[in-house]
């Protein structure tokens, strides 16, 4: 008597999420992994114009598993969205790299080529991740990082500005003879402002970990990063996020200050701060905190 035969496996039913951006920019690769996810599984496919029509769809899903076509900010849209709804335990996401920046696509596991990616969705197996949450209900996947900045550089950057545009008019009414009845001051900034960006000088900022001040206010601060530890180097635990704080000092050398935590605090003077490819702030406070498990990616 011959064995019986195993039950033919069931082909998924999933929701293909198109960004319109993946579409305009690498059309080719958009259509690969249409066709490879259309030969292996029962395929919707919805080409949302705007976030208004991205975040119906996936609110319209039904039974259907979500798989988002297009970059990072594709997938955070999405994570964001199911958040928000109080749906995002329950779901299980799958992405296929396609469009602008995949950094976080790739620290979190995910091929990059389109059809290792479509394979992933129909032959791979969910993971539970964990999610950084702070208390405007923003999300963050992969990496939080809180740049540097330090008062006065955008003030003397716009006295600059005011003297080199003196300059311009004294030399053309000198050219035309024209006489000048009142001569043009650079104008004294009120108050200075702090700059984020590259090159700004470092903050001060009290940084408390689970209650616990790491850094204080009459500390400088050059930079802060914080990755949960689900998607961190192995030896990190799970349901924790890794935080690394940079420090300095004039004369001396202080080095990286490393620490895992559930409840990150910082506050102090206003900071901007980027989660994955968003940026976010001025704020003078922000708490996130570790949600371990709170989200499901399908990966090889």
């Amino acid at each position: 008597m011959s064995a019986p035969e195993p039950a033919a496996r069931t082909a998924p039913s999933l929701l293909l999420v198109i960004d319109p951006v993946a579409r305009r920019s690498d059309g080719e690769s958009v259509r690969i992994a249409k066709d490879v996810l259309g030969a292996g599984a029962s395929v919707k496919i919805c080409l949302p114009e705007g976030p208004e029509e991205f975040a119906r769809a996936l609110s319209r899903r039904g039974a259907r598993r979500p798989v988002v076509v297009g970059d990072d900010r594709s997938l955070l849209r999405a994570v964001t969205l199911l958040h928000r709804e109080r749906e995002l335990s329950s779901a299980v996401l799958s992405l296929v790299p396609v469009g602008g920046a995949m950094t976080l696509a790739r620290s979190l596991g995910v091929p990059t080529d389109p059809v290792a990616a479509a394979r992933a969705v129909l032959e791979g197996s969910w993971r539970r991740l964990d999610l950084l949450v702070d208390d405007s209900d923003g999300v963050v996947l992969g990496e939080l990082r809180i740049p540097p900045g330090g008062p006065g550089q955008e003030s003397s950057a716009h006295g600059h500005w005011l003297r080199a545009c003196h300059s311009v008019v004294r030399a053309l009414a000198a050219r035309s003879g024209a006489r000048l009845e009142r001569p043009v001051r650079p104008a004294r900034a009120s108050r200075p402002t702090r700059p984020t960006g590259p090159g700004a000088g470092p903050a001060r900022l009290r940084i408390e970990a689970d209650g616990v001040t790491l850094v204080d206010l009459d500390q400088r601060v050059d930079g802060v990063q914080v990755r949960p530890c689900a998607s961190s180097a192995a030896g990190h635990t799970p349901g924790h996020a890794h935080v690394e704080v940079r420090q300095s000092s004039p004369g001396a050398e202080i080095p990286p200050l490393h620490t895992e935590v559930t409840t990150l605090t910082v506050s102090g003077e206003d900071f901007r701060y980027r989660a994955d490819s968003l940026v976010g702030g001025p704020v003078r406070t922000r708490t996130w905190t570790v949600r371990a498990g709170a989200w499901s990616l399908m990966l090889p």
